[in-house]
């Protein structure tokens, strides 16, 4: 491998993979598109068609959550936005314009989920709808989106890890990455005569962590014993890998006046509270199951005595008149 990388290049040197010229950005008509947008655009328009494939397989309506889907692709948005600016004030408070600047990244998973989570709530209490339900369905769509919308930040050269060795190492040019992004870990391990970064590729562990939650999932869906346990799930699934992973990311938003994550310090407690409402909705549920999970109707023996009071009262109807109705319904 190379000491030399052009400032375009992405590599995966354990991998024997060498990305060259990899675009951040498109032109139309001399219009600049980013790619980070279009992946995110991506993610949430076929996230939206996955929960809508979900309905129609739980037999809801699909057209409820294409119906909803502006509100909830602005909340996502909005919610996300304003989660990064306000746990990264620091900077935004001297570049204020920066603010409006999505194509540079700054989008924060949890706060899109929080807006979007209320802007459901809402949306069900005006339609009579069940919240549970909707978010167990919209859940799909959301590990879905992420999935996709992880790729966004390779394209942007961001969400990445610590230095690393290992296999699954990855090598930017600096030039093309964040000064803020670099800690001082990065910088003291390259070599000489190098202008690459090599570093834990981060957006690719969640990814593929996303994946493992939405097959477990997808499993799920028909073995659920109450409404929300699937959105739950995903909560238990996503805190769980979100906290080891912002762990060794390098581009984390503190707790205002620490070095504390607090991305990972939501995720364990999210994961946590999770798991406790999963416990709970299942101790409620017990003996309730839903519809497609009901077990089959016990079949009840009967005794001798009651056979041949059965077996009377078929004699007796079976001597009764045709036209005697009445005698009929009071046996029946």
């Amino acid at each position: 491998m190379q000491d030399i990388m052009n400032e375009m290049d992405i590599a995966f040197p354990h991998l024997g993979i060498y990305l060259r010229n990899v675009p951040q950005s498109f032109s139309i008509g001399g219009f600049s598109i980013a790619l980070y947008g279009v992946i995110i655009a991506l993610s949430m328009m076929l996230g939206i068609a996955m929960a809508a494939h979900i309905a129609k397989l739980t037999f809801q309506d699909p057209d409820i959550y294409w119906d909803i889907s502006i509100w909830i692709i602005i909340s996502a948005i909005v919610g996300a936005r304003i989660y990064y600016v306000a746990f990264f004030w620091d900077y935004y408070k001297t570049e204020p314009l920066q603010i409006f600047n999505l194509r540079g990244g700054g989008l924060a998973i949890y706060g899109g989920i929080i807006l979007c989570i209320i802007t459901i709530y809402i949306y069900c209490r005006i339609k009579k709808l069940n919240p549970a339900e909707l978010l167990d369905t919209a859940g799909y769509g959301l590990v879905l989106g992420q999935i996709i919308g992880r790729w966004g930040n390779f394209f942007n050269r961001e969400v990445f890890g610590e230095y690393t060795d290992s296999l699954f190492a990855m090598r930017l040019p600096e030039a093309i990455v964040r000064d803020r992004d670099i800690t001082e870990n990065i910088a003291k391990h390259m070599a000489d005569g190098t202008n690459y970064i090599q570093v834990h590729p981060t957006f690719l562990y969640e990814g593929l962590w996303n994946l493992g939650v939405l097959l477990l999932m997808l499993f799920m869906r028909k073995r659920k014993k109450f409404h929300g346990q699937i959105i739950l799930l995903y909560f238990i699934g996503y805190g769980i890998g979100r906290a080891w992973i912002e762990y060794i990311r390098t581009d984390q938003l503190y707790i205002g006046g620490t070095h504390i994550p607090v991305s990972m310090v939501l995720s364990i407690v999210i994961a946590i509270a999770a798991f406790i409402m999963t416990l709970i909705g299942l101790a409620r549920s017990a003996g309730k199951p839903l519809p497609w999970a009901a077990p089959a109707p016990a079949v009840q023996s009967v005794s001798k005595e009651e056979d041949s009071a059965e077996d009377s009262d078929a004699a007796q109807m079976s001597d009764a008149p045709d036209d005697a109705p009445e005698n009929i319904s009071k046996d029946l």
